[in-house]
């Protein structure tokens, strides 16, 4: 797949709200970063290695984890 690298355009501004900056980082940069089922690990030699979780550790999938925070929030109603 194509990437768009010379179109496309990167937005970044801070989060002053406390509560707000908790939230993204749980929601948005936490599962990411502990995703060990759908990532890829990029190399010293530029290579990719696809990730798999280690010892016990249980498969992690972000999106996953994500959208069954989304089913819990909707069905408490929030």
């Amino acid at each position: 797949m194509g990437r768009n690298l010379f179109r496309r355009i990167e937005v970044a501004f801070p989060i002053l709200d406390r509560e707000l900056k908790a939230r993204v980082v749980d929601e948005g940069l936490k599962p990411y970063l502990a995703d060990n089922h759908d990532a890829w690990e990029l190399a010293s030699d530029g290579s990719y290695h696809r990730l798999a979780p280690k010892g016990r550790a249980h498969a992690l999938a972000a999106q996953q984890e994500l959208l069954h925070r989304l089913a819990d929030a909707t069905a408490r109603g929030r």
